[in-house]
């Protein structure tokens, strides 16, 4: 459940950069959507490998 949540969280992070960007350093233009989904496949990662 948790994980479908923080999965909404994030395709909702980068539906909004897409309509009107964040401004903050690193996200301030809308191409800039990718940048979220690969930290999203970082910490996904991340989380796999720590998990026993």
């Amino acid at each position: 459940m948790l994980g479908k949540a923080v999965a909404g969280f994030l395709m909702l992070a980068m539906l909004v950069q897409v309509i009107k960007p964040f401004g903050v350093p690193g996200f301030y233009k809308r191409s800039d959507f990718w940048k979220i989904a690969i930290i999203a496949f970082v910490i996904w990662s991340v989380t796999l490998l720590i998990r026993p």
